[in-house]
Parts: C-alpha cells; structure tokens; sequence
C-alpha cells in the first residue's frame, strides 16, 4: 500500500512538507484510516475546485476544508449552482483524476501571493486570517490555491468520491458578509466504502426527520416567528411529554431535585460566569431599566443562585439539581438545521454539587444513567474525553488535575473512550456521550463536565466537618443534550416508528361500522386514564383504506373492532408488520400496554 504521508505528533503532514520541513513519523498508507482519509478528501476538494474552475472560469475559491461529513469548498460564481449540476461537476473530476496530474507544492513570499491573488477578494479575505510571512501554494495542471496540506503525490489516486449536496454560506461564518457557494463532498481509497456511504445517505434520507416530523405532524417551523424557533404540534408535544415524564421519573429515583432559574438573567451574572468574555456572541441581550441583561445560553448560573440560597453542610452532598432548561443561543442562519440546530431548546440539564473526593462516583453514577438511557432506546454509543480548548480560563494545574479525575473514573469501571484534544468547554474537561444510529451515524448528545472555576467565581461553599468553608466541586450534566436534537436523532434511528412508551399515539382503533363506534370510543377514554394515547378512525372511508392510513402512521398498536369485539368485550390487535390480528380481552388488551409501560424503565 503506497504511503501518501507522515503522521508526526498528532499532525499530519504530506511527503512534500515532511521532506522540505525535514520531519519524520509514522508512515500514512492509502488505507482508509481517519489519517490518510484527510489527505485524499483534502486532494478531492482541490480536484472538485478545479473542475469548477473548468467549468466556470470566473470562479473565485475562499477555503475547502475536510469536515466530519467529507469535505466542502466555499466560493463564488456568476451562475447560480444547484444540486443538478453536481454530476456535470463529477464528470469534470473524472477527467481530471485520469489526467494523473502531479500535486505540487511550492513555497512563496507573502508579497508574492498577495500580488497573485490580487484581483481575489476571497482570497484576500483568507489573508486577512495569516500572519505568516511564507505561504505554500499547491497546484495540480493549471489551477493552484493557497493552502497548507496535506495533498496526496496526484490525482490519479482520486477515484472513489461523490458531490452529495450544494449549500449557501456566508463568507468567512459572518451572517454580516455576502452569502456565497458551498460544495460538499465525500472520497474513499475503496469503491465498496463509498458505495455503502451513498446508500446510507440514502437511507437517511428516507429518515429525515423534517421529513417524518412533516408527516408524522410532530413539529413545524414558521418565518413568521423566526428562524430556529420549532412550534411543537400535538403529536409531538404528546411525544415530548412522554420523554419528560419518564426522565422525571429517572432523576428522582436517583436523588435529583427539581429546580427551575429564570430564563433572563443580569449581564454581570455572566460576566463573573465567563460567558461574557467567552460566550458573548452566541447570547442574546437587552436592556431593562438601563441595566443589561443576558437571556441565558445555559442553565448554571441559576443552579449556582439556587445552591446559594441556604448554608450547605458537608453532609448534604452530594447536591443533585436538574430542570428541563429552555436556552437561546443564536446560530447563525445557515447553520440552523431542523431540531438539530435552532436558536430555542430545552436542555435535559442537571448540576451536581459534590465534594472533590465524591466527584468519581457521581461520575460514575452518571455513566450509569446514560447506559440506561440508551439500552431503552437502542442506542449503541461511545465516550470521549475532551480537553483543553484554546479560549479557556482556570489554570494548567486545574485542566491537568480534573481531566485526569474523569479519566480516573472512566478508567476503574474499565470503559474506552477516544480522546478529543482542544475540545473542552471554556470552563472544564468533559465527557461526551456519542451514540451511533440504526444506519450507523455517530451523534453528539449527552456531556458530563468537571468545574471547578464557577465555583470559585461565584463564592460558592459549604461547611465541612471541622466547621469551616470549603469550595465544592461542580459537575454539569445533560444526557440527552437536549429534547429538540435527541428526538430528532430518534426520529431518524427509529424511522419514525417510536417505542411504544412515547409514541405520540400509541394506539389507533379502527371500528369496522358506525355500531362500533361506541365501543371504540369507550376503549379509548379507558387508554387515556391510564396515559396511553389513542385515535378512533372512523373517518368516512373504506375499512381497508382506514386500516392501511392506520398502518402509515407507524404506530406501535392497531385494533379492528367489530360485531363479536363489541359483543364480547374483546379487541382484534393487528401486527401492521406481520399483517396478522390477534384476539384477547379489553381487560388482557389494557394489562399488556400497562406492563410495556411499567417495564420501560430507566
């Protein structure tokens, strides 16, 4: 297998750079690895670049990074590009993977490049963003880019890849400047890899979940109202309830309280939180009484005011808050993405105030938590420890100390987790809970985080055995992350088929003929005092149609009534899958939906 780079220090650097910069490492192989994967999707992106630029002569490039999802270039033409002019842009990169063109890379002064790019705006706007005063250009035939690596030897190497989706972006991240184009994109060393890719984006895109939301009427957006703001419709807030009522439940069986901080809070609360130095352009403020206030972005400072209200002993910890937060954070507008990303949500949100020697069982405990959480979903999932960011407050000291603490507590339960190096919050280390999909996809959801500074900014204490003030310790925690992403996520893993517990509805009763109807409605007002949720189809339509509009509503229960049901107090459940009906009692019938309940458990 042909080496295509070098792995140095946890960077990765290109022959060409490990040859001119004299640095030695691990061999990168064409092998698929996350190493060698960068190096091609880099060299795709180029590639991709330069097919447009053969298309579209006048383009204008700003940057083409690798991302999770493969990579993307963001720039400029007089056309407007849609998602059908992507093959056309596919067949430009084949021709020119088979003209196996060398990748180049030279060096040149920083005079050199601003003459060159000189009638580029977009690339004088990435020179803004460099300070060096040698540049690397790499080229490949006729079309050259500023850029740092790593590339591949050539293009011939490029042949696995695929243009997924066109977008609009606005340069440089700032809804303040011009919006321009984006291309995505993905690249594999292997045929096969990229062909299960392709039919996993397809697949998702039977479960998207503003699609299911749409169909299955769980929610909807409105520019009336603002961007990123859902509007939860009765089938979803049904859904909704259901998740809130079982994690309830959850918290107080292990010693949570409920608490509830306003939504609006003084600026100078965030100031001494660090929000305001560190977070600032993600909030929302206004000014009452010509005094600022912040709307909050995250629920803590409000558990720390509660915490505060009353003097704490030693033996009341540790102190376990949690409350289904509502926050604002302001997403840009081509950022904003479904439930996935929008400006209002509600976080699943607890604080955890504890000894320093109580911090890796409350950790652990919290471990146990999310194991449960997601066996009743069936979620797989992984963890990863993430570190030091580069906007961060509190000393070395106290980042090498609390991260070491989390790996501590990982580390004596014997459960693996990566490594994610510059991703911490701005105020601790964290654990971040990453749950795969039923098609495989790895998610962002749940984080448990070590904090030690907001106790120390907010005079946080208690009284410890000898009588005297001591500072706690303070663990954030979200599980979900919050309601709007995770049902989004289990929207998608389920396909819209949601487990009995909080199916919005959760039976649909379809009575053969008017006669029936009675009995059907009674069922239903009997389902509904035990909190199980139902509909009567006894629309004018057919009895088949009015089965098969059942079915479609993927629902975990149907029920046929008909002459004998009424008549003896019996229900016909049919199985939407198998297409089978089965017969027991109304009483059977209500006992088995309470025991699915009382089962499901966290």
């Amino acid at each position: 297998m042909e080496q295509i780079g070098v792995l140095s220090e946890g960077n990765i650097y290109d022959l060409q750079t490990a040859e001119a910069l004299n640095i030695t490492g691990d061999e990168i192989k064409a092998d698929n690895s996350p190493e060698s994967l960068e190096i091609l999707r880099h060299s795709c992106a180029h590639m991709m670049a330069q097919a447009i630029k053969e298309l579209y002569p006048e383009a204008k490039f700003f940057v083409g990074p690798v991302v999770k999802e493969g990579f993307y270039y963001d720039f400029k033409v007089d056309s407007k590009i849609s998602d059908d002019d992507l093959p056309t842009i596919e067949k430009k990169m084949k021709e020119i993977a088979n003209r196996k063109l060398p990748i180049e890379r030279f060096q040149e002064s920083r005079e050199e490049i601003e003459n060159k790019f000189a009638n580029d705006e977009l690339k004088q706007a990435v020179l803004k963003n460099i300070t060096d005063d040698t540049l690397t250009v790499y080229k490949q035939g006729d079309f050259e880019d500023l850029c740092r690596g790593p590339h591949l030897p050539n293009t011939r190497m490029i042949r696995a890849f695929k243009l997924t989706r066109v977008a609009g972006a606005y340069l440089g991240g700032d809804e303040e400047n011009e919006m321009i184009t984006r291309i995505y994109g993905i690249a594999f060393f292997d045929k096969k890899e990229l062909n299960d890719y392709v039919k996993m984006l397809e697949e998702a895109k039977k479960r998207d979940h503003r699609k299911l939301g749409n169909e299955l009427e769980l929610f909807a957006f409105n520019e009336d109202i603002g961007a990123g703001l859902p509007l939860w419709l009765p089938n979803g807030a049904r859904l909704r309830g259901k998740l809130e009522r079982l994690l309830y439940k959850a918290h107080r069986v292990r010693g949570y309280e409920p608490v509830r901080g306003p939504e609006i809070l003084k600026a100078n609360q965030w100031v001494k939180s660090g929000h305001y130095a560190n977070y600032k352009e993600n909030m929302y403020f206004t000014t009452i009484d010509e005094q600022e206030y912040g709307i909050k972005p995250m629920n803590c400072v409000g558990h720390i005011q509660i915490y505060k209200n009353d003097l704490v002993s030693y033996k009341d910890l540790p102190k376990k808050f949690f409350e289904y937060g509502v926050v604002h954070r302001h997403e840009l507008s081509g950022a904003m993405h479904g439930l996935f990303r929008v400006r209002e949500f509600t976080q699943d949100d607890a604080h955890i105030f504890c000894l320093p020697s109580q911090v890796k069982n409350v950790i652990i405990d919290v471990l146990e938590f999310v194991d449960s959480l997601m066996k009743l979903f069936d979620f797989k999932y992984e963890m990863e420890v993430s570190t030091k960011p580069k906007k961060a407050i509190g000393s070395d000291e106290f980042w090498e100390t609390t991260t070491q603490a989390i790996m501590n507590a990982l580390d004596s339960e014997g459960l693996e987790y990566g490594i994610d190096e510059g991703g911490g919050a701005f105020y601790g280390p964290k654990i971040d809970i990453k749950i795969l999909d039923a098609i495989g996809r790895k998610w962002q959801c749940g984080t448990v985080q070590v904090d030690m500074n907001l106790p120390t900014s907010f005079e946080m204490e208690y009284i410890n055995d000898k009588g005297e003030k001591e500072q706690p310790v303070m663990i954030h925690r979200a599980i979900l992350g919050s309601f709007e992403r995770f049902i989004g996520i289990l929207t998608e893993h389920t396909a819209g088929e949601f487990p009995f517990v909080i199916a919005p509805t959760q039976v649909i009763i379809v009575p053969i003929a008017d006669t029936h109807v009675e009995y059907a409605k009674q069922i239903q007002k009997e389902l509904l005092y035990d909190e199980i949720d139902s509909e009567v189809f006894d629309m004018n339509e057919s009895l088949n149609k009015r089965i098969r509009m059942a079915e479609k509503k993927r629902v975990p229960m149907i029920l046929v009534l008909g002459d004998e049901e009424v008549e003896n107090k019996t229900v016909a459940l049919r199985d939407r899958r198998k297409r089978e009906q089965s017969n027991m009692s109304k009483e059977e019938f209500i006992k088995m939906l309470n025991d699915i309940n009382n089962g499901s458990k966290i």
